[in-house]
């Protein structure tokens, strides 16, 4: 699958998303090793940090489907991740992320978009 075809399944499942106070929806499809795109939105809630991005709507499905860190190939977003989803990206061993930024599509590896990222095993 090529990105572009996985950032149109991003698009297409951004219409899902559940974002009634800000009206901005988000979706995020991955490709595992193995082919298989697993796709997520964000979900707001009206007590505002309690929403969730659509990047860990879509690895805590992959989770749930007993894919983990390591398994992911690419990560499709339709708008530029937070700094929290860009750890999760880095957690889960993403090796590449496209997405959109101010009209332009984006393409870079996790270390390049999160560098000095946070890793529990330093902290021994």
């Amino acid at each position: 699958m090529t990105d572009e075809e996985l950032l149109a399944r991003a698009d297409a499942i951004a219409s899902r998303a559940y974002a009634p106070y800000s009206g901005f929806h988000v979706g995020c499809a991955v490709l595992t090793h193995d082919g298989t795109v697993v796709e997520g939105v964000n979900v707001e809630n009206a007590a505002y940090p309690l929403g969730i991005c659509a990047e860990r709507t879509t690895f805590g499905r992959a989770v749930v489907d007993g894919f983990g860190p390591g398994d992911f190939t690419v990560a499709a977003i339709t708008a530029s991740p937070c700094g929290g989803c860009r750890q999760w990206l880095a957690e889960m061993q993403v090796e590449r992320v496209v997405f959109r930024n101010g009209g332009r599509v984006v393409r870079m590896t996790v270390d390049d978009l999160l560098p000095e990222q946070f890793d529990a095993g330093d902290l021994a």
